[in-house]
């Protein structure tokens, strides 16, 4: 998954866990990175570094950015979810503030918080 949407989909999980946040900080590039909209039963974020919406439901949500669709179970506190543009399955667990998501494509953890 393409980083970008990587935070994107991890600010979702994390306001999906309760969390109200403007903004994620990715522990991989040092970064706050702003999104405004709300997540509840239906999703209509803005992400402002990718000047795109995300919309949906949690088990949909489309990226207008890329054209794709991207979808997330939810399981308490943990997600799995699978990236239509790139035909993979990654998984997000919430403690607290911190988000950690793990790409199965690439095969690799990043951490953030809210």
């Amino acid at each position: 998954m393409l980083p970008s949407k990587r935070r994107a989909i991890a600010y979702i999980a994390g306001r999906l866990s309760g969390k109200n946040a403007a903004n994620v900080y990715d522990y991989s590039s040092s970064t706050y990175y702003s999104y405004t909209g709300t997540v509840l039963n239906t999703i209509n974020i803005y992400d402002y570094t990718r000047a795109c919406y995300l919309t949906g439901s949690y088990s949909s949500i489309y990226d207008y950015e890329t054209g794709q669709f991207i979808s997330l179970t939810i399981k308490g506190r943990n997600f799995d979810g699978y990236d239509y543009q790139t035909s993979s399955f990654f998984t997000i667990s919430v403690s607290g503030n911190s988000i950690t998501f793990y790409d199965y494509q690439d095969g690799s953890y990043t951490k953030f918080s809210m």
